[in-house]
């Protein structure tokens, strides 16, 4: 794992999921072989494997500061690019800090991270009424997890992340996406740990290859996402757990 500190720009930048999102670094040790975020090598130069580099913009909190005092008050996404509490943050804390500035500023924030190390923040999310922590889970399966997702924290993990957060009264979301083999398994293990679900298909190509191999063709058709988008929400729905389907 390469890891560069480095000065960024700037920090709040325009979304089209909210109105901005704010990412403390680029690159991501879980490595994930769907993201979409794999594109940033490209203007990182970066040779390392995906998954293999992270750079720490150390002046997040700086600019965030001053960006607040400048523009426009939204809704922040942490993180768009890469995880907001992956392991580096345990030393740099960059996504803390940003949090802490946002929070004193009474800005609207959502927070979506595999990792249990957002719990170590409860005590600042608990502090605004206008805080939601998504985590993102794709399948109940733990084989379709280390196929896709083998440097990312279990499942277990992450819907043990949900139960402390949702115990501690703050907002909860599980975002389903890419939607994976195995997600129908999601409903019965979410229940009592989610106020909302999002569902999402895989609409980038950068995990062809995994499918291939393992010879999951078929979950890469339409009609898997369509069919199990739709076996999803009816069972959520079921459970009185309110989802909704992205595409």
């Amino acid at each position: 794992m390469r890891i560069r500190e480095s000065k960024a720009k700037g920090i709040l930048s325009k979304s089209r999921v909210f109105e901005y999102a704010l990412n403390p670094y680029v690159g991501c040790a879980f490595g994930c072989t769907y993201c979409y975020a794999r594109f940033m090598r490209r203007f990182t130069l970066h040779r390392e494997p995906w998954g293999y580099f992270v750079d720490v913009k150390t002046n997040a909190t700086d600019l965030l500061e001053r960006e607040v005092e400048k523009k426009r008050p939204g809704r922040v996404w942490i993180s768009g690019v890469c995880d907001p509490y992956q392991p580096v943050e345990r030393r740099y804390r960059l996504t803390r800090r940003c949090l802490e500035i946002l929070v004193e500023n009474n800005w609207p924030v959502t927070v979506q991270t595999k990792s249990p190390l957002v719990t170590r923040d409860i005590d600042v999310l608990k502090k605004s009424k206008n805080i939601v922590v998504c985590i993102t889970i794709t399948t109940a399966d733990n084989e379709i997890k280390r196929i896709f997702e083998p440097k990312a924290p279990s499942i277990e993990q992450r819907l043990e992340t949900l139960s402390i957060l949702r115990s501690e009264g703050i907002k909860t979301q599980a975002m389903i996406a890419p939607m994976l083999p195995g997600a129908e398994g999601l409903v019965i293990v979410l229940k009592d740990r989610v106020d909302y679900v999002l569902i999402d298909r895989m609409n980038y190509r950068y995990a062809d290859w995994v499918y291939r191999r393992h010879g999951l063709q078929w979950a890469m058709k339409d009609e898997f996402f369509s069919r199990m988008a739709s076996q999803l929400k009816k069972a959520f729905d079921d459970a009185h757990i309110p989802c909704e389907v992205l595409f």
